[in-house]
């Protein structure tokens, strides 16, 4: 007997006719609480027929849970503020550091006013300029602590914080 749980709140989910909500963006299996959160999806219909493969099995290639293109730095929560309070404490306007950094007014503006998101090569341009850290390391996160005390599996609810409207 396979036990379905909710992947919101870890509540099991009744296996024959289970819930399926599309909440930000990714269609789930939910209880009848969670399914309030988002909008109820029509069941996927069943294929009538299964392409059989005929003698050689297929080989799957798996896929290592650590990729090494993880970011390894991430820019840091109030990069903007940081931008501005850097640029003012130089006495710089705005167009003497797009001519520093070699870019144009309306990109310092946009960032300054949190509007655009630096990539890594205009924030290390930004963070040499300024002489500031906008880039902040990254570690590897342990998800066992966010394991479900009663089934002992991980939900997406045990590791984010749900805003109720």
């Amino acid at each position: 007997m396979i036990i379905m749980e909710c992947e919101i709140c870890g509540k099991e989910v009744d296996e024959r006719n289970p819930t399926r909500a599309k909440i930000e963006g990714s269609v789930m299996v939910v209880c009848k609480e969670c399914a309030k959160l988002g909008k109820i999806q029509k069941a996927p219909p069943k294929p009538r027929f299964q392409k059989k493969t005929k003698g050689k099995k297929q080989n799957k290639v798996k896929k290592s849970y650590k990729d090494n293109n993880e970011p390894k730095e991430e820019l840091i929560e109030n990069y903007n503020t940081t931008v501005r309070n850097a640029r003012e404490r130089n006495n710089w306007s705005r167009e003497d550091l797009g001519k520093k950094i070699n870019e144009r007014v309306s990109v310092i503006n946009r960032i300054e006013s949190g509007k655009m998101i630096p990539d890594i090569k205009l924030t290390k341009k930004l963070e040499k300029a300024l002489d500031i850290t906008l880039l902040e390391k990254v570690g590897d996160i342990d998800l066992n602590q966010y394991i479900n005390k009663s089934s002992g599996e991980r939900t997406l609810g045990n590791m984010v914080k749900i805003k109720r409207k």
